[in-house]
């Protein structure tokens, strides 16, 4: 009469494989952890490495939209503050990149330093949490190139704290030293913001009411009011994405919610079966 006692062993050996797969589970489904170890290169947004605008803005109202992952480029000169828009959502932490062409060895005399800044939808600066965000070329160098990966994006923050929230982020780029004789002289510039997605390890509980992102007023080609006329021009957000904004909506947070349930329930009934009594059953008879 010990089958109660193999069937109990079998179902310790059962739980036990049930537990340890789930915990496989959730341990191969967490990204990358934690997000700022990995090395300074993104991986591209969901619109890949594809071609941009040919120009750039002069002021944040002016700035140029840049697709995740599209390639802006523009030709400047020396001195000129140059602005580009992209859009950022939660639970992914941007990078951009750039690219100065200075002018020919002949034309200049001396060094340059240069710099990018990133800013939200509400102007405030963003510090890089690692890259190069300005750096200094020599006088026979022939391009600069620089990079700055912000902090993950949180779907929702403190009104005081300066945290990355879901909207439109300018890029500027512009040389900071340069002496006076040498401003006016031609460059080319060339951006790229990427992307990475760094998932529920960085969601919090909350979200906006409505993504960091300033409108424009932009009028449609062939809108017209009916009568002939224009229509009035409509505002729309800039640098918003093609498919929307996706704070708030389902995230993998989910998923580490649930399997920790299940996981739970799996070691409560495990321990029951450790720690139940193994007395002889009641209805066994006397002698057997």
């Amino acid at each position: 009469m010990r089958t109660p006692i193999r069937r109990a062993r079998g179902v310790r050996r059962a739980l036990t494989g049930a537990l340890l797969a789930g915990l496989t589970l959730l341990t191969t489904a967490s990204p990358a952890s934690p997000a700022f170890a990995d090395g300074p290169s993104a991986g591209a947004g969901p619109s890949g490495d594809s071609a941009g605008p040919t120009e750039a803005g002069t002021t944040f109202r002016t700035a140029t939209a840049l697709a995740q992952g599209q390639t802006g480029t523009a030709q400047a000169s020396t001195g000129d503050y140059l602005y580009w828009v992209f859009p950022a959502d939660a639970g992914q932490r941007p990078t951009v990149e750039a690219t100065v062409k200075l002018p020919e060895n002949a034309a200049r005399r001396s060094a340059s330093t240069w710099q990018i800044d990133v800013y939200d939808g509400l102007r405030r600066r963003q510090a890089c949490a690692y890259g190069h965000q300005t750096r200094k070329a020599g006088a026979e160098a022939a391009t600069v190139e620089l990079s700055c990966v912000l902090r993950p994006v949180r779907a929702w923050s403190e009104p005081w704290a300066n945290d990355p929230l879901p909207g439109s982020y300018y890029v500027r780029l512009t040389v900071v030293d340069l002496p006076a004789d040498q401003l006016g002289l031609p460059i080319g510039a060339e951006v790229r913001p990427t992307v990475k997605e760094v998932g529920g390890a960085h969601d919090v509980d909350g979200t906006l009411s409505e993504p960091l992102v300033p409108g424009v007023s932009v009028a449609s080609a062939g809108d017209d009011d009916g009568a002939g006329a224009s229509a009035a021009p409509r505002t729309v957000a800039a640098g918003e994405p093609e498919d929307g904004w996706a704070s708030g909506r389902w995230t993998d947070r989910w998923l580490w919610t649930v399997g920790g349930g299940v996981l739970a329930a799996l070691a409560a009934v495990f321990g029951y079966s450790l720690t139940r009594g193994r007395g002889r059953p009641s209805h066994v008879p006397p002698g057997v």
